[in-house]
């Protein structure tokens, strides 16, 4: 497994942790080590400027008038002490005369080119005979006309010994600082996470026993609370959907059993009048057969209200189109006369085009012209108009009571003069989703002339009117919506 898969591997806790470790150790290292150069080129420059500041003329003045030797013959604090340096003069042939401190200096090419005039004052580093780095500064002198250079050192340990200390303090104090900061990123991890954990548990509850009830407190504004709002929201719509879900199947049972047990009840008497060779009476079993197929009906139209209340609210349609809504209108009118044969129908449809899905709106206004047909009176009218997008479908029955108005667009709703009636109680609910789906509404309210019977409104904005046939499409671009002047 490569380190990367590894590091995902972890726990979202330990890779916070290790990730703020691993930054602050980053950012740790960098100061140390900037604070180290820094330090190092100090101190270098500080050695530099007291060799180039060091002045030994009188002790020099002395070697060449007392003689000059090559080597110690014992160390002396003199210059060592005084300066803390060695001195020693360099010739132009190249001998050297040692002045003071604790050794001699090898004679470098530096040294003679500077004693012969050759070079300007120059620093530079040279290693003893004992193994001791020391920085040199070689300047020209002259005495009596005599060229020669002057070599003053100093050990660089006299840096690199502090640098060393500081390497040691900055090591020590950069790994209290990375374990520290991991100590820091595990606890803020531990704390930043703690409603992740409490999402998490509620997630595993919820998945444990299904209990949709269940929500997180909710602190702050920040995207944990934000998380936490999301996740009340979404147990609390799937609670609602739940809910909704477990109604629609209570629902459909219950409007189910009663054509079920009819159906059952004659097909029995059927079965029983063929097992016992007794006949029904040709009018009784006419009655019988007539019975059965009206309740087949009901189930096949009320399987298919199911079917069509299952599909989800947010699913797109399955299919827009620019449909004419008054050829739609003029089709339901001429199933609902079949419907209602005894009945007279009042049209006045004025074009309108809209957006949608023609079988689903045929649908919802076949539905709004059952509902008129079965509460309207023996010989009475049903008026349908259609003036701006707004469809109009008045009857003369007895009306919706003020206080059932509320409830008929809810799923098996029926008020209690209709529950004598056919009908499942889905029909104006597919209405109302037809219309929202649409992009109108739909509604029910009383006769605005105060006479009997009840007017379903159903408004659906209007769409671009498509082109007569053979004419080309009109241009890309905006366009008026298509509301036809009324005839």
């Amino acid at each position: 497994m490569s380190p990367v898969a590894r590091f995902r591997a972890l726990p979202l806790r330990s890779r916070l942790a290790l990730l703020v470790t691993v930054a602050v150790a980053v950012a740790v290292a960098a100061v140390a080590a900037v604070s180290w150069v820094m330090v190092r080129t100090q101190l270098s420059e500080q050695l530099d400027r007291s060799l180039m500041a060091t002045n030994p003329d009188a002790q020099v003045v002395r070697v060449l008038r007392e003689g000059c030797v090559t080597a110690p013959a014992r160390p002396t604090q003199e210059i060592a002490g005084n300066l803390n340096a060695t001195v020693q003069i360099v010739t132009v042939d190249g001998s050297h005369c040692w002045v003071g401190g604790m050794t001699t200096l090898p004679v470098t090419a530096i040294d003679r080119q500077v004693a012969a005039g050759k070079r300007l004052p120059t620093l530079h580093d040279v290693t003893t005979t004992d193994g001791t780095t020391m920085r040199v500064y070689t300047l020209a002198a002259q005495t009596n006309g005599q060229l020669f250079a002057i070599s003053i050192a100093k050990p660089l340990t006299d840096i690199d010994k502090p640098l060393s200390t500081l390497a040691w303090v900055l090591l020590l104090v950069s790994g209290i600082g990375v374990v520290g900061a991991g100590a820091a990123g595990l606890w803020v991890a531990r704390t930043g996470l703690r409603p992740v954990d409490e999402l998490t548990d509620a997630v595993e509850h919820i998945a444990r026993t299904e209990d949709l009830t269940v929500r997180i407190p909710v602190e702050g504004e920040d995207e944990i609370a934000r998380l936490s709002r999301s996740f009340n929201a979404m147990t609390a719509a799937l609670a609602s959907s739940q809910d909704r879900q477990a109604q629609l199947i209570a629902d459909a049972g219950h409007e189910l059993r009663t054509p079920l047990t009819s159906l059952r009840t004659n097909i029995e008497l059927l079965v029983r009048s063929e097992s016992t060779g007794r006949a029904i009476p040709p009018e009784d079993r006419k009655e019988l057969l007539a019975s059965v197929k009206a309740q087949m009906t009901e189930l096949a139209s009320l399987i298919g209200d199911l079917q069509e209340l299952s599909r989800p609210d947010a699913a797109p349609p399955t299919r827009l189109e620019v449909v004419a809504l008054h050829e739609i209108a003029q089709s339901a009118l001429s199933r609902a006369r079949l419907r209602g044969p005894e009945l007279a129908f009042a049209s006045d449809l004025a074009p309108w085009y809209v957006r949608g899905e023609a079988a689903a709106l045929e649908r919802a206004v076949v539905n709004v012209l059952d509902n008129a047909v079965k509460f309207s009176p023996p010989g009475g009218t049903v008026e349908v108009s259609l003036r701006a997008g707004e469809l109009t479908v008045r009857d003369h029955g007895p009306g919706v009571p003020a206080d059932d108005l509320p409830h008929v667009f809810e799923r098996f709703w029926r008020s209690p003069s209709a529950r004598a009636l056919p009908g499942s109680g889905l029909g104006l609910s597919i209405v109302a989703r037809t219309a929202q789906r649409a992009g109108g509404t739909a509604a029910l309210r009383a006769p605005l002339d105060g006479g009997a019977g009840t007017e379903a409104l159903l408004r659906i904005p209007g769409a671009p009117t498509p082109p007569p046939a053979g004419r080309p499409e009109p241009p890309a671009g905006p366009q008026r919506s298509s509301v036809v002047p009324d005839e």
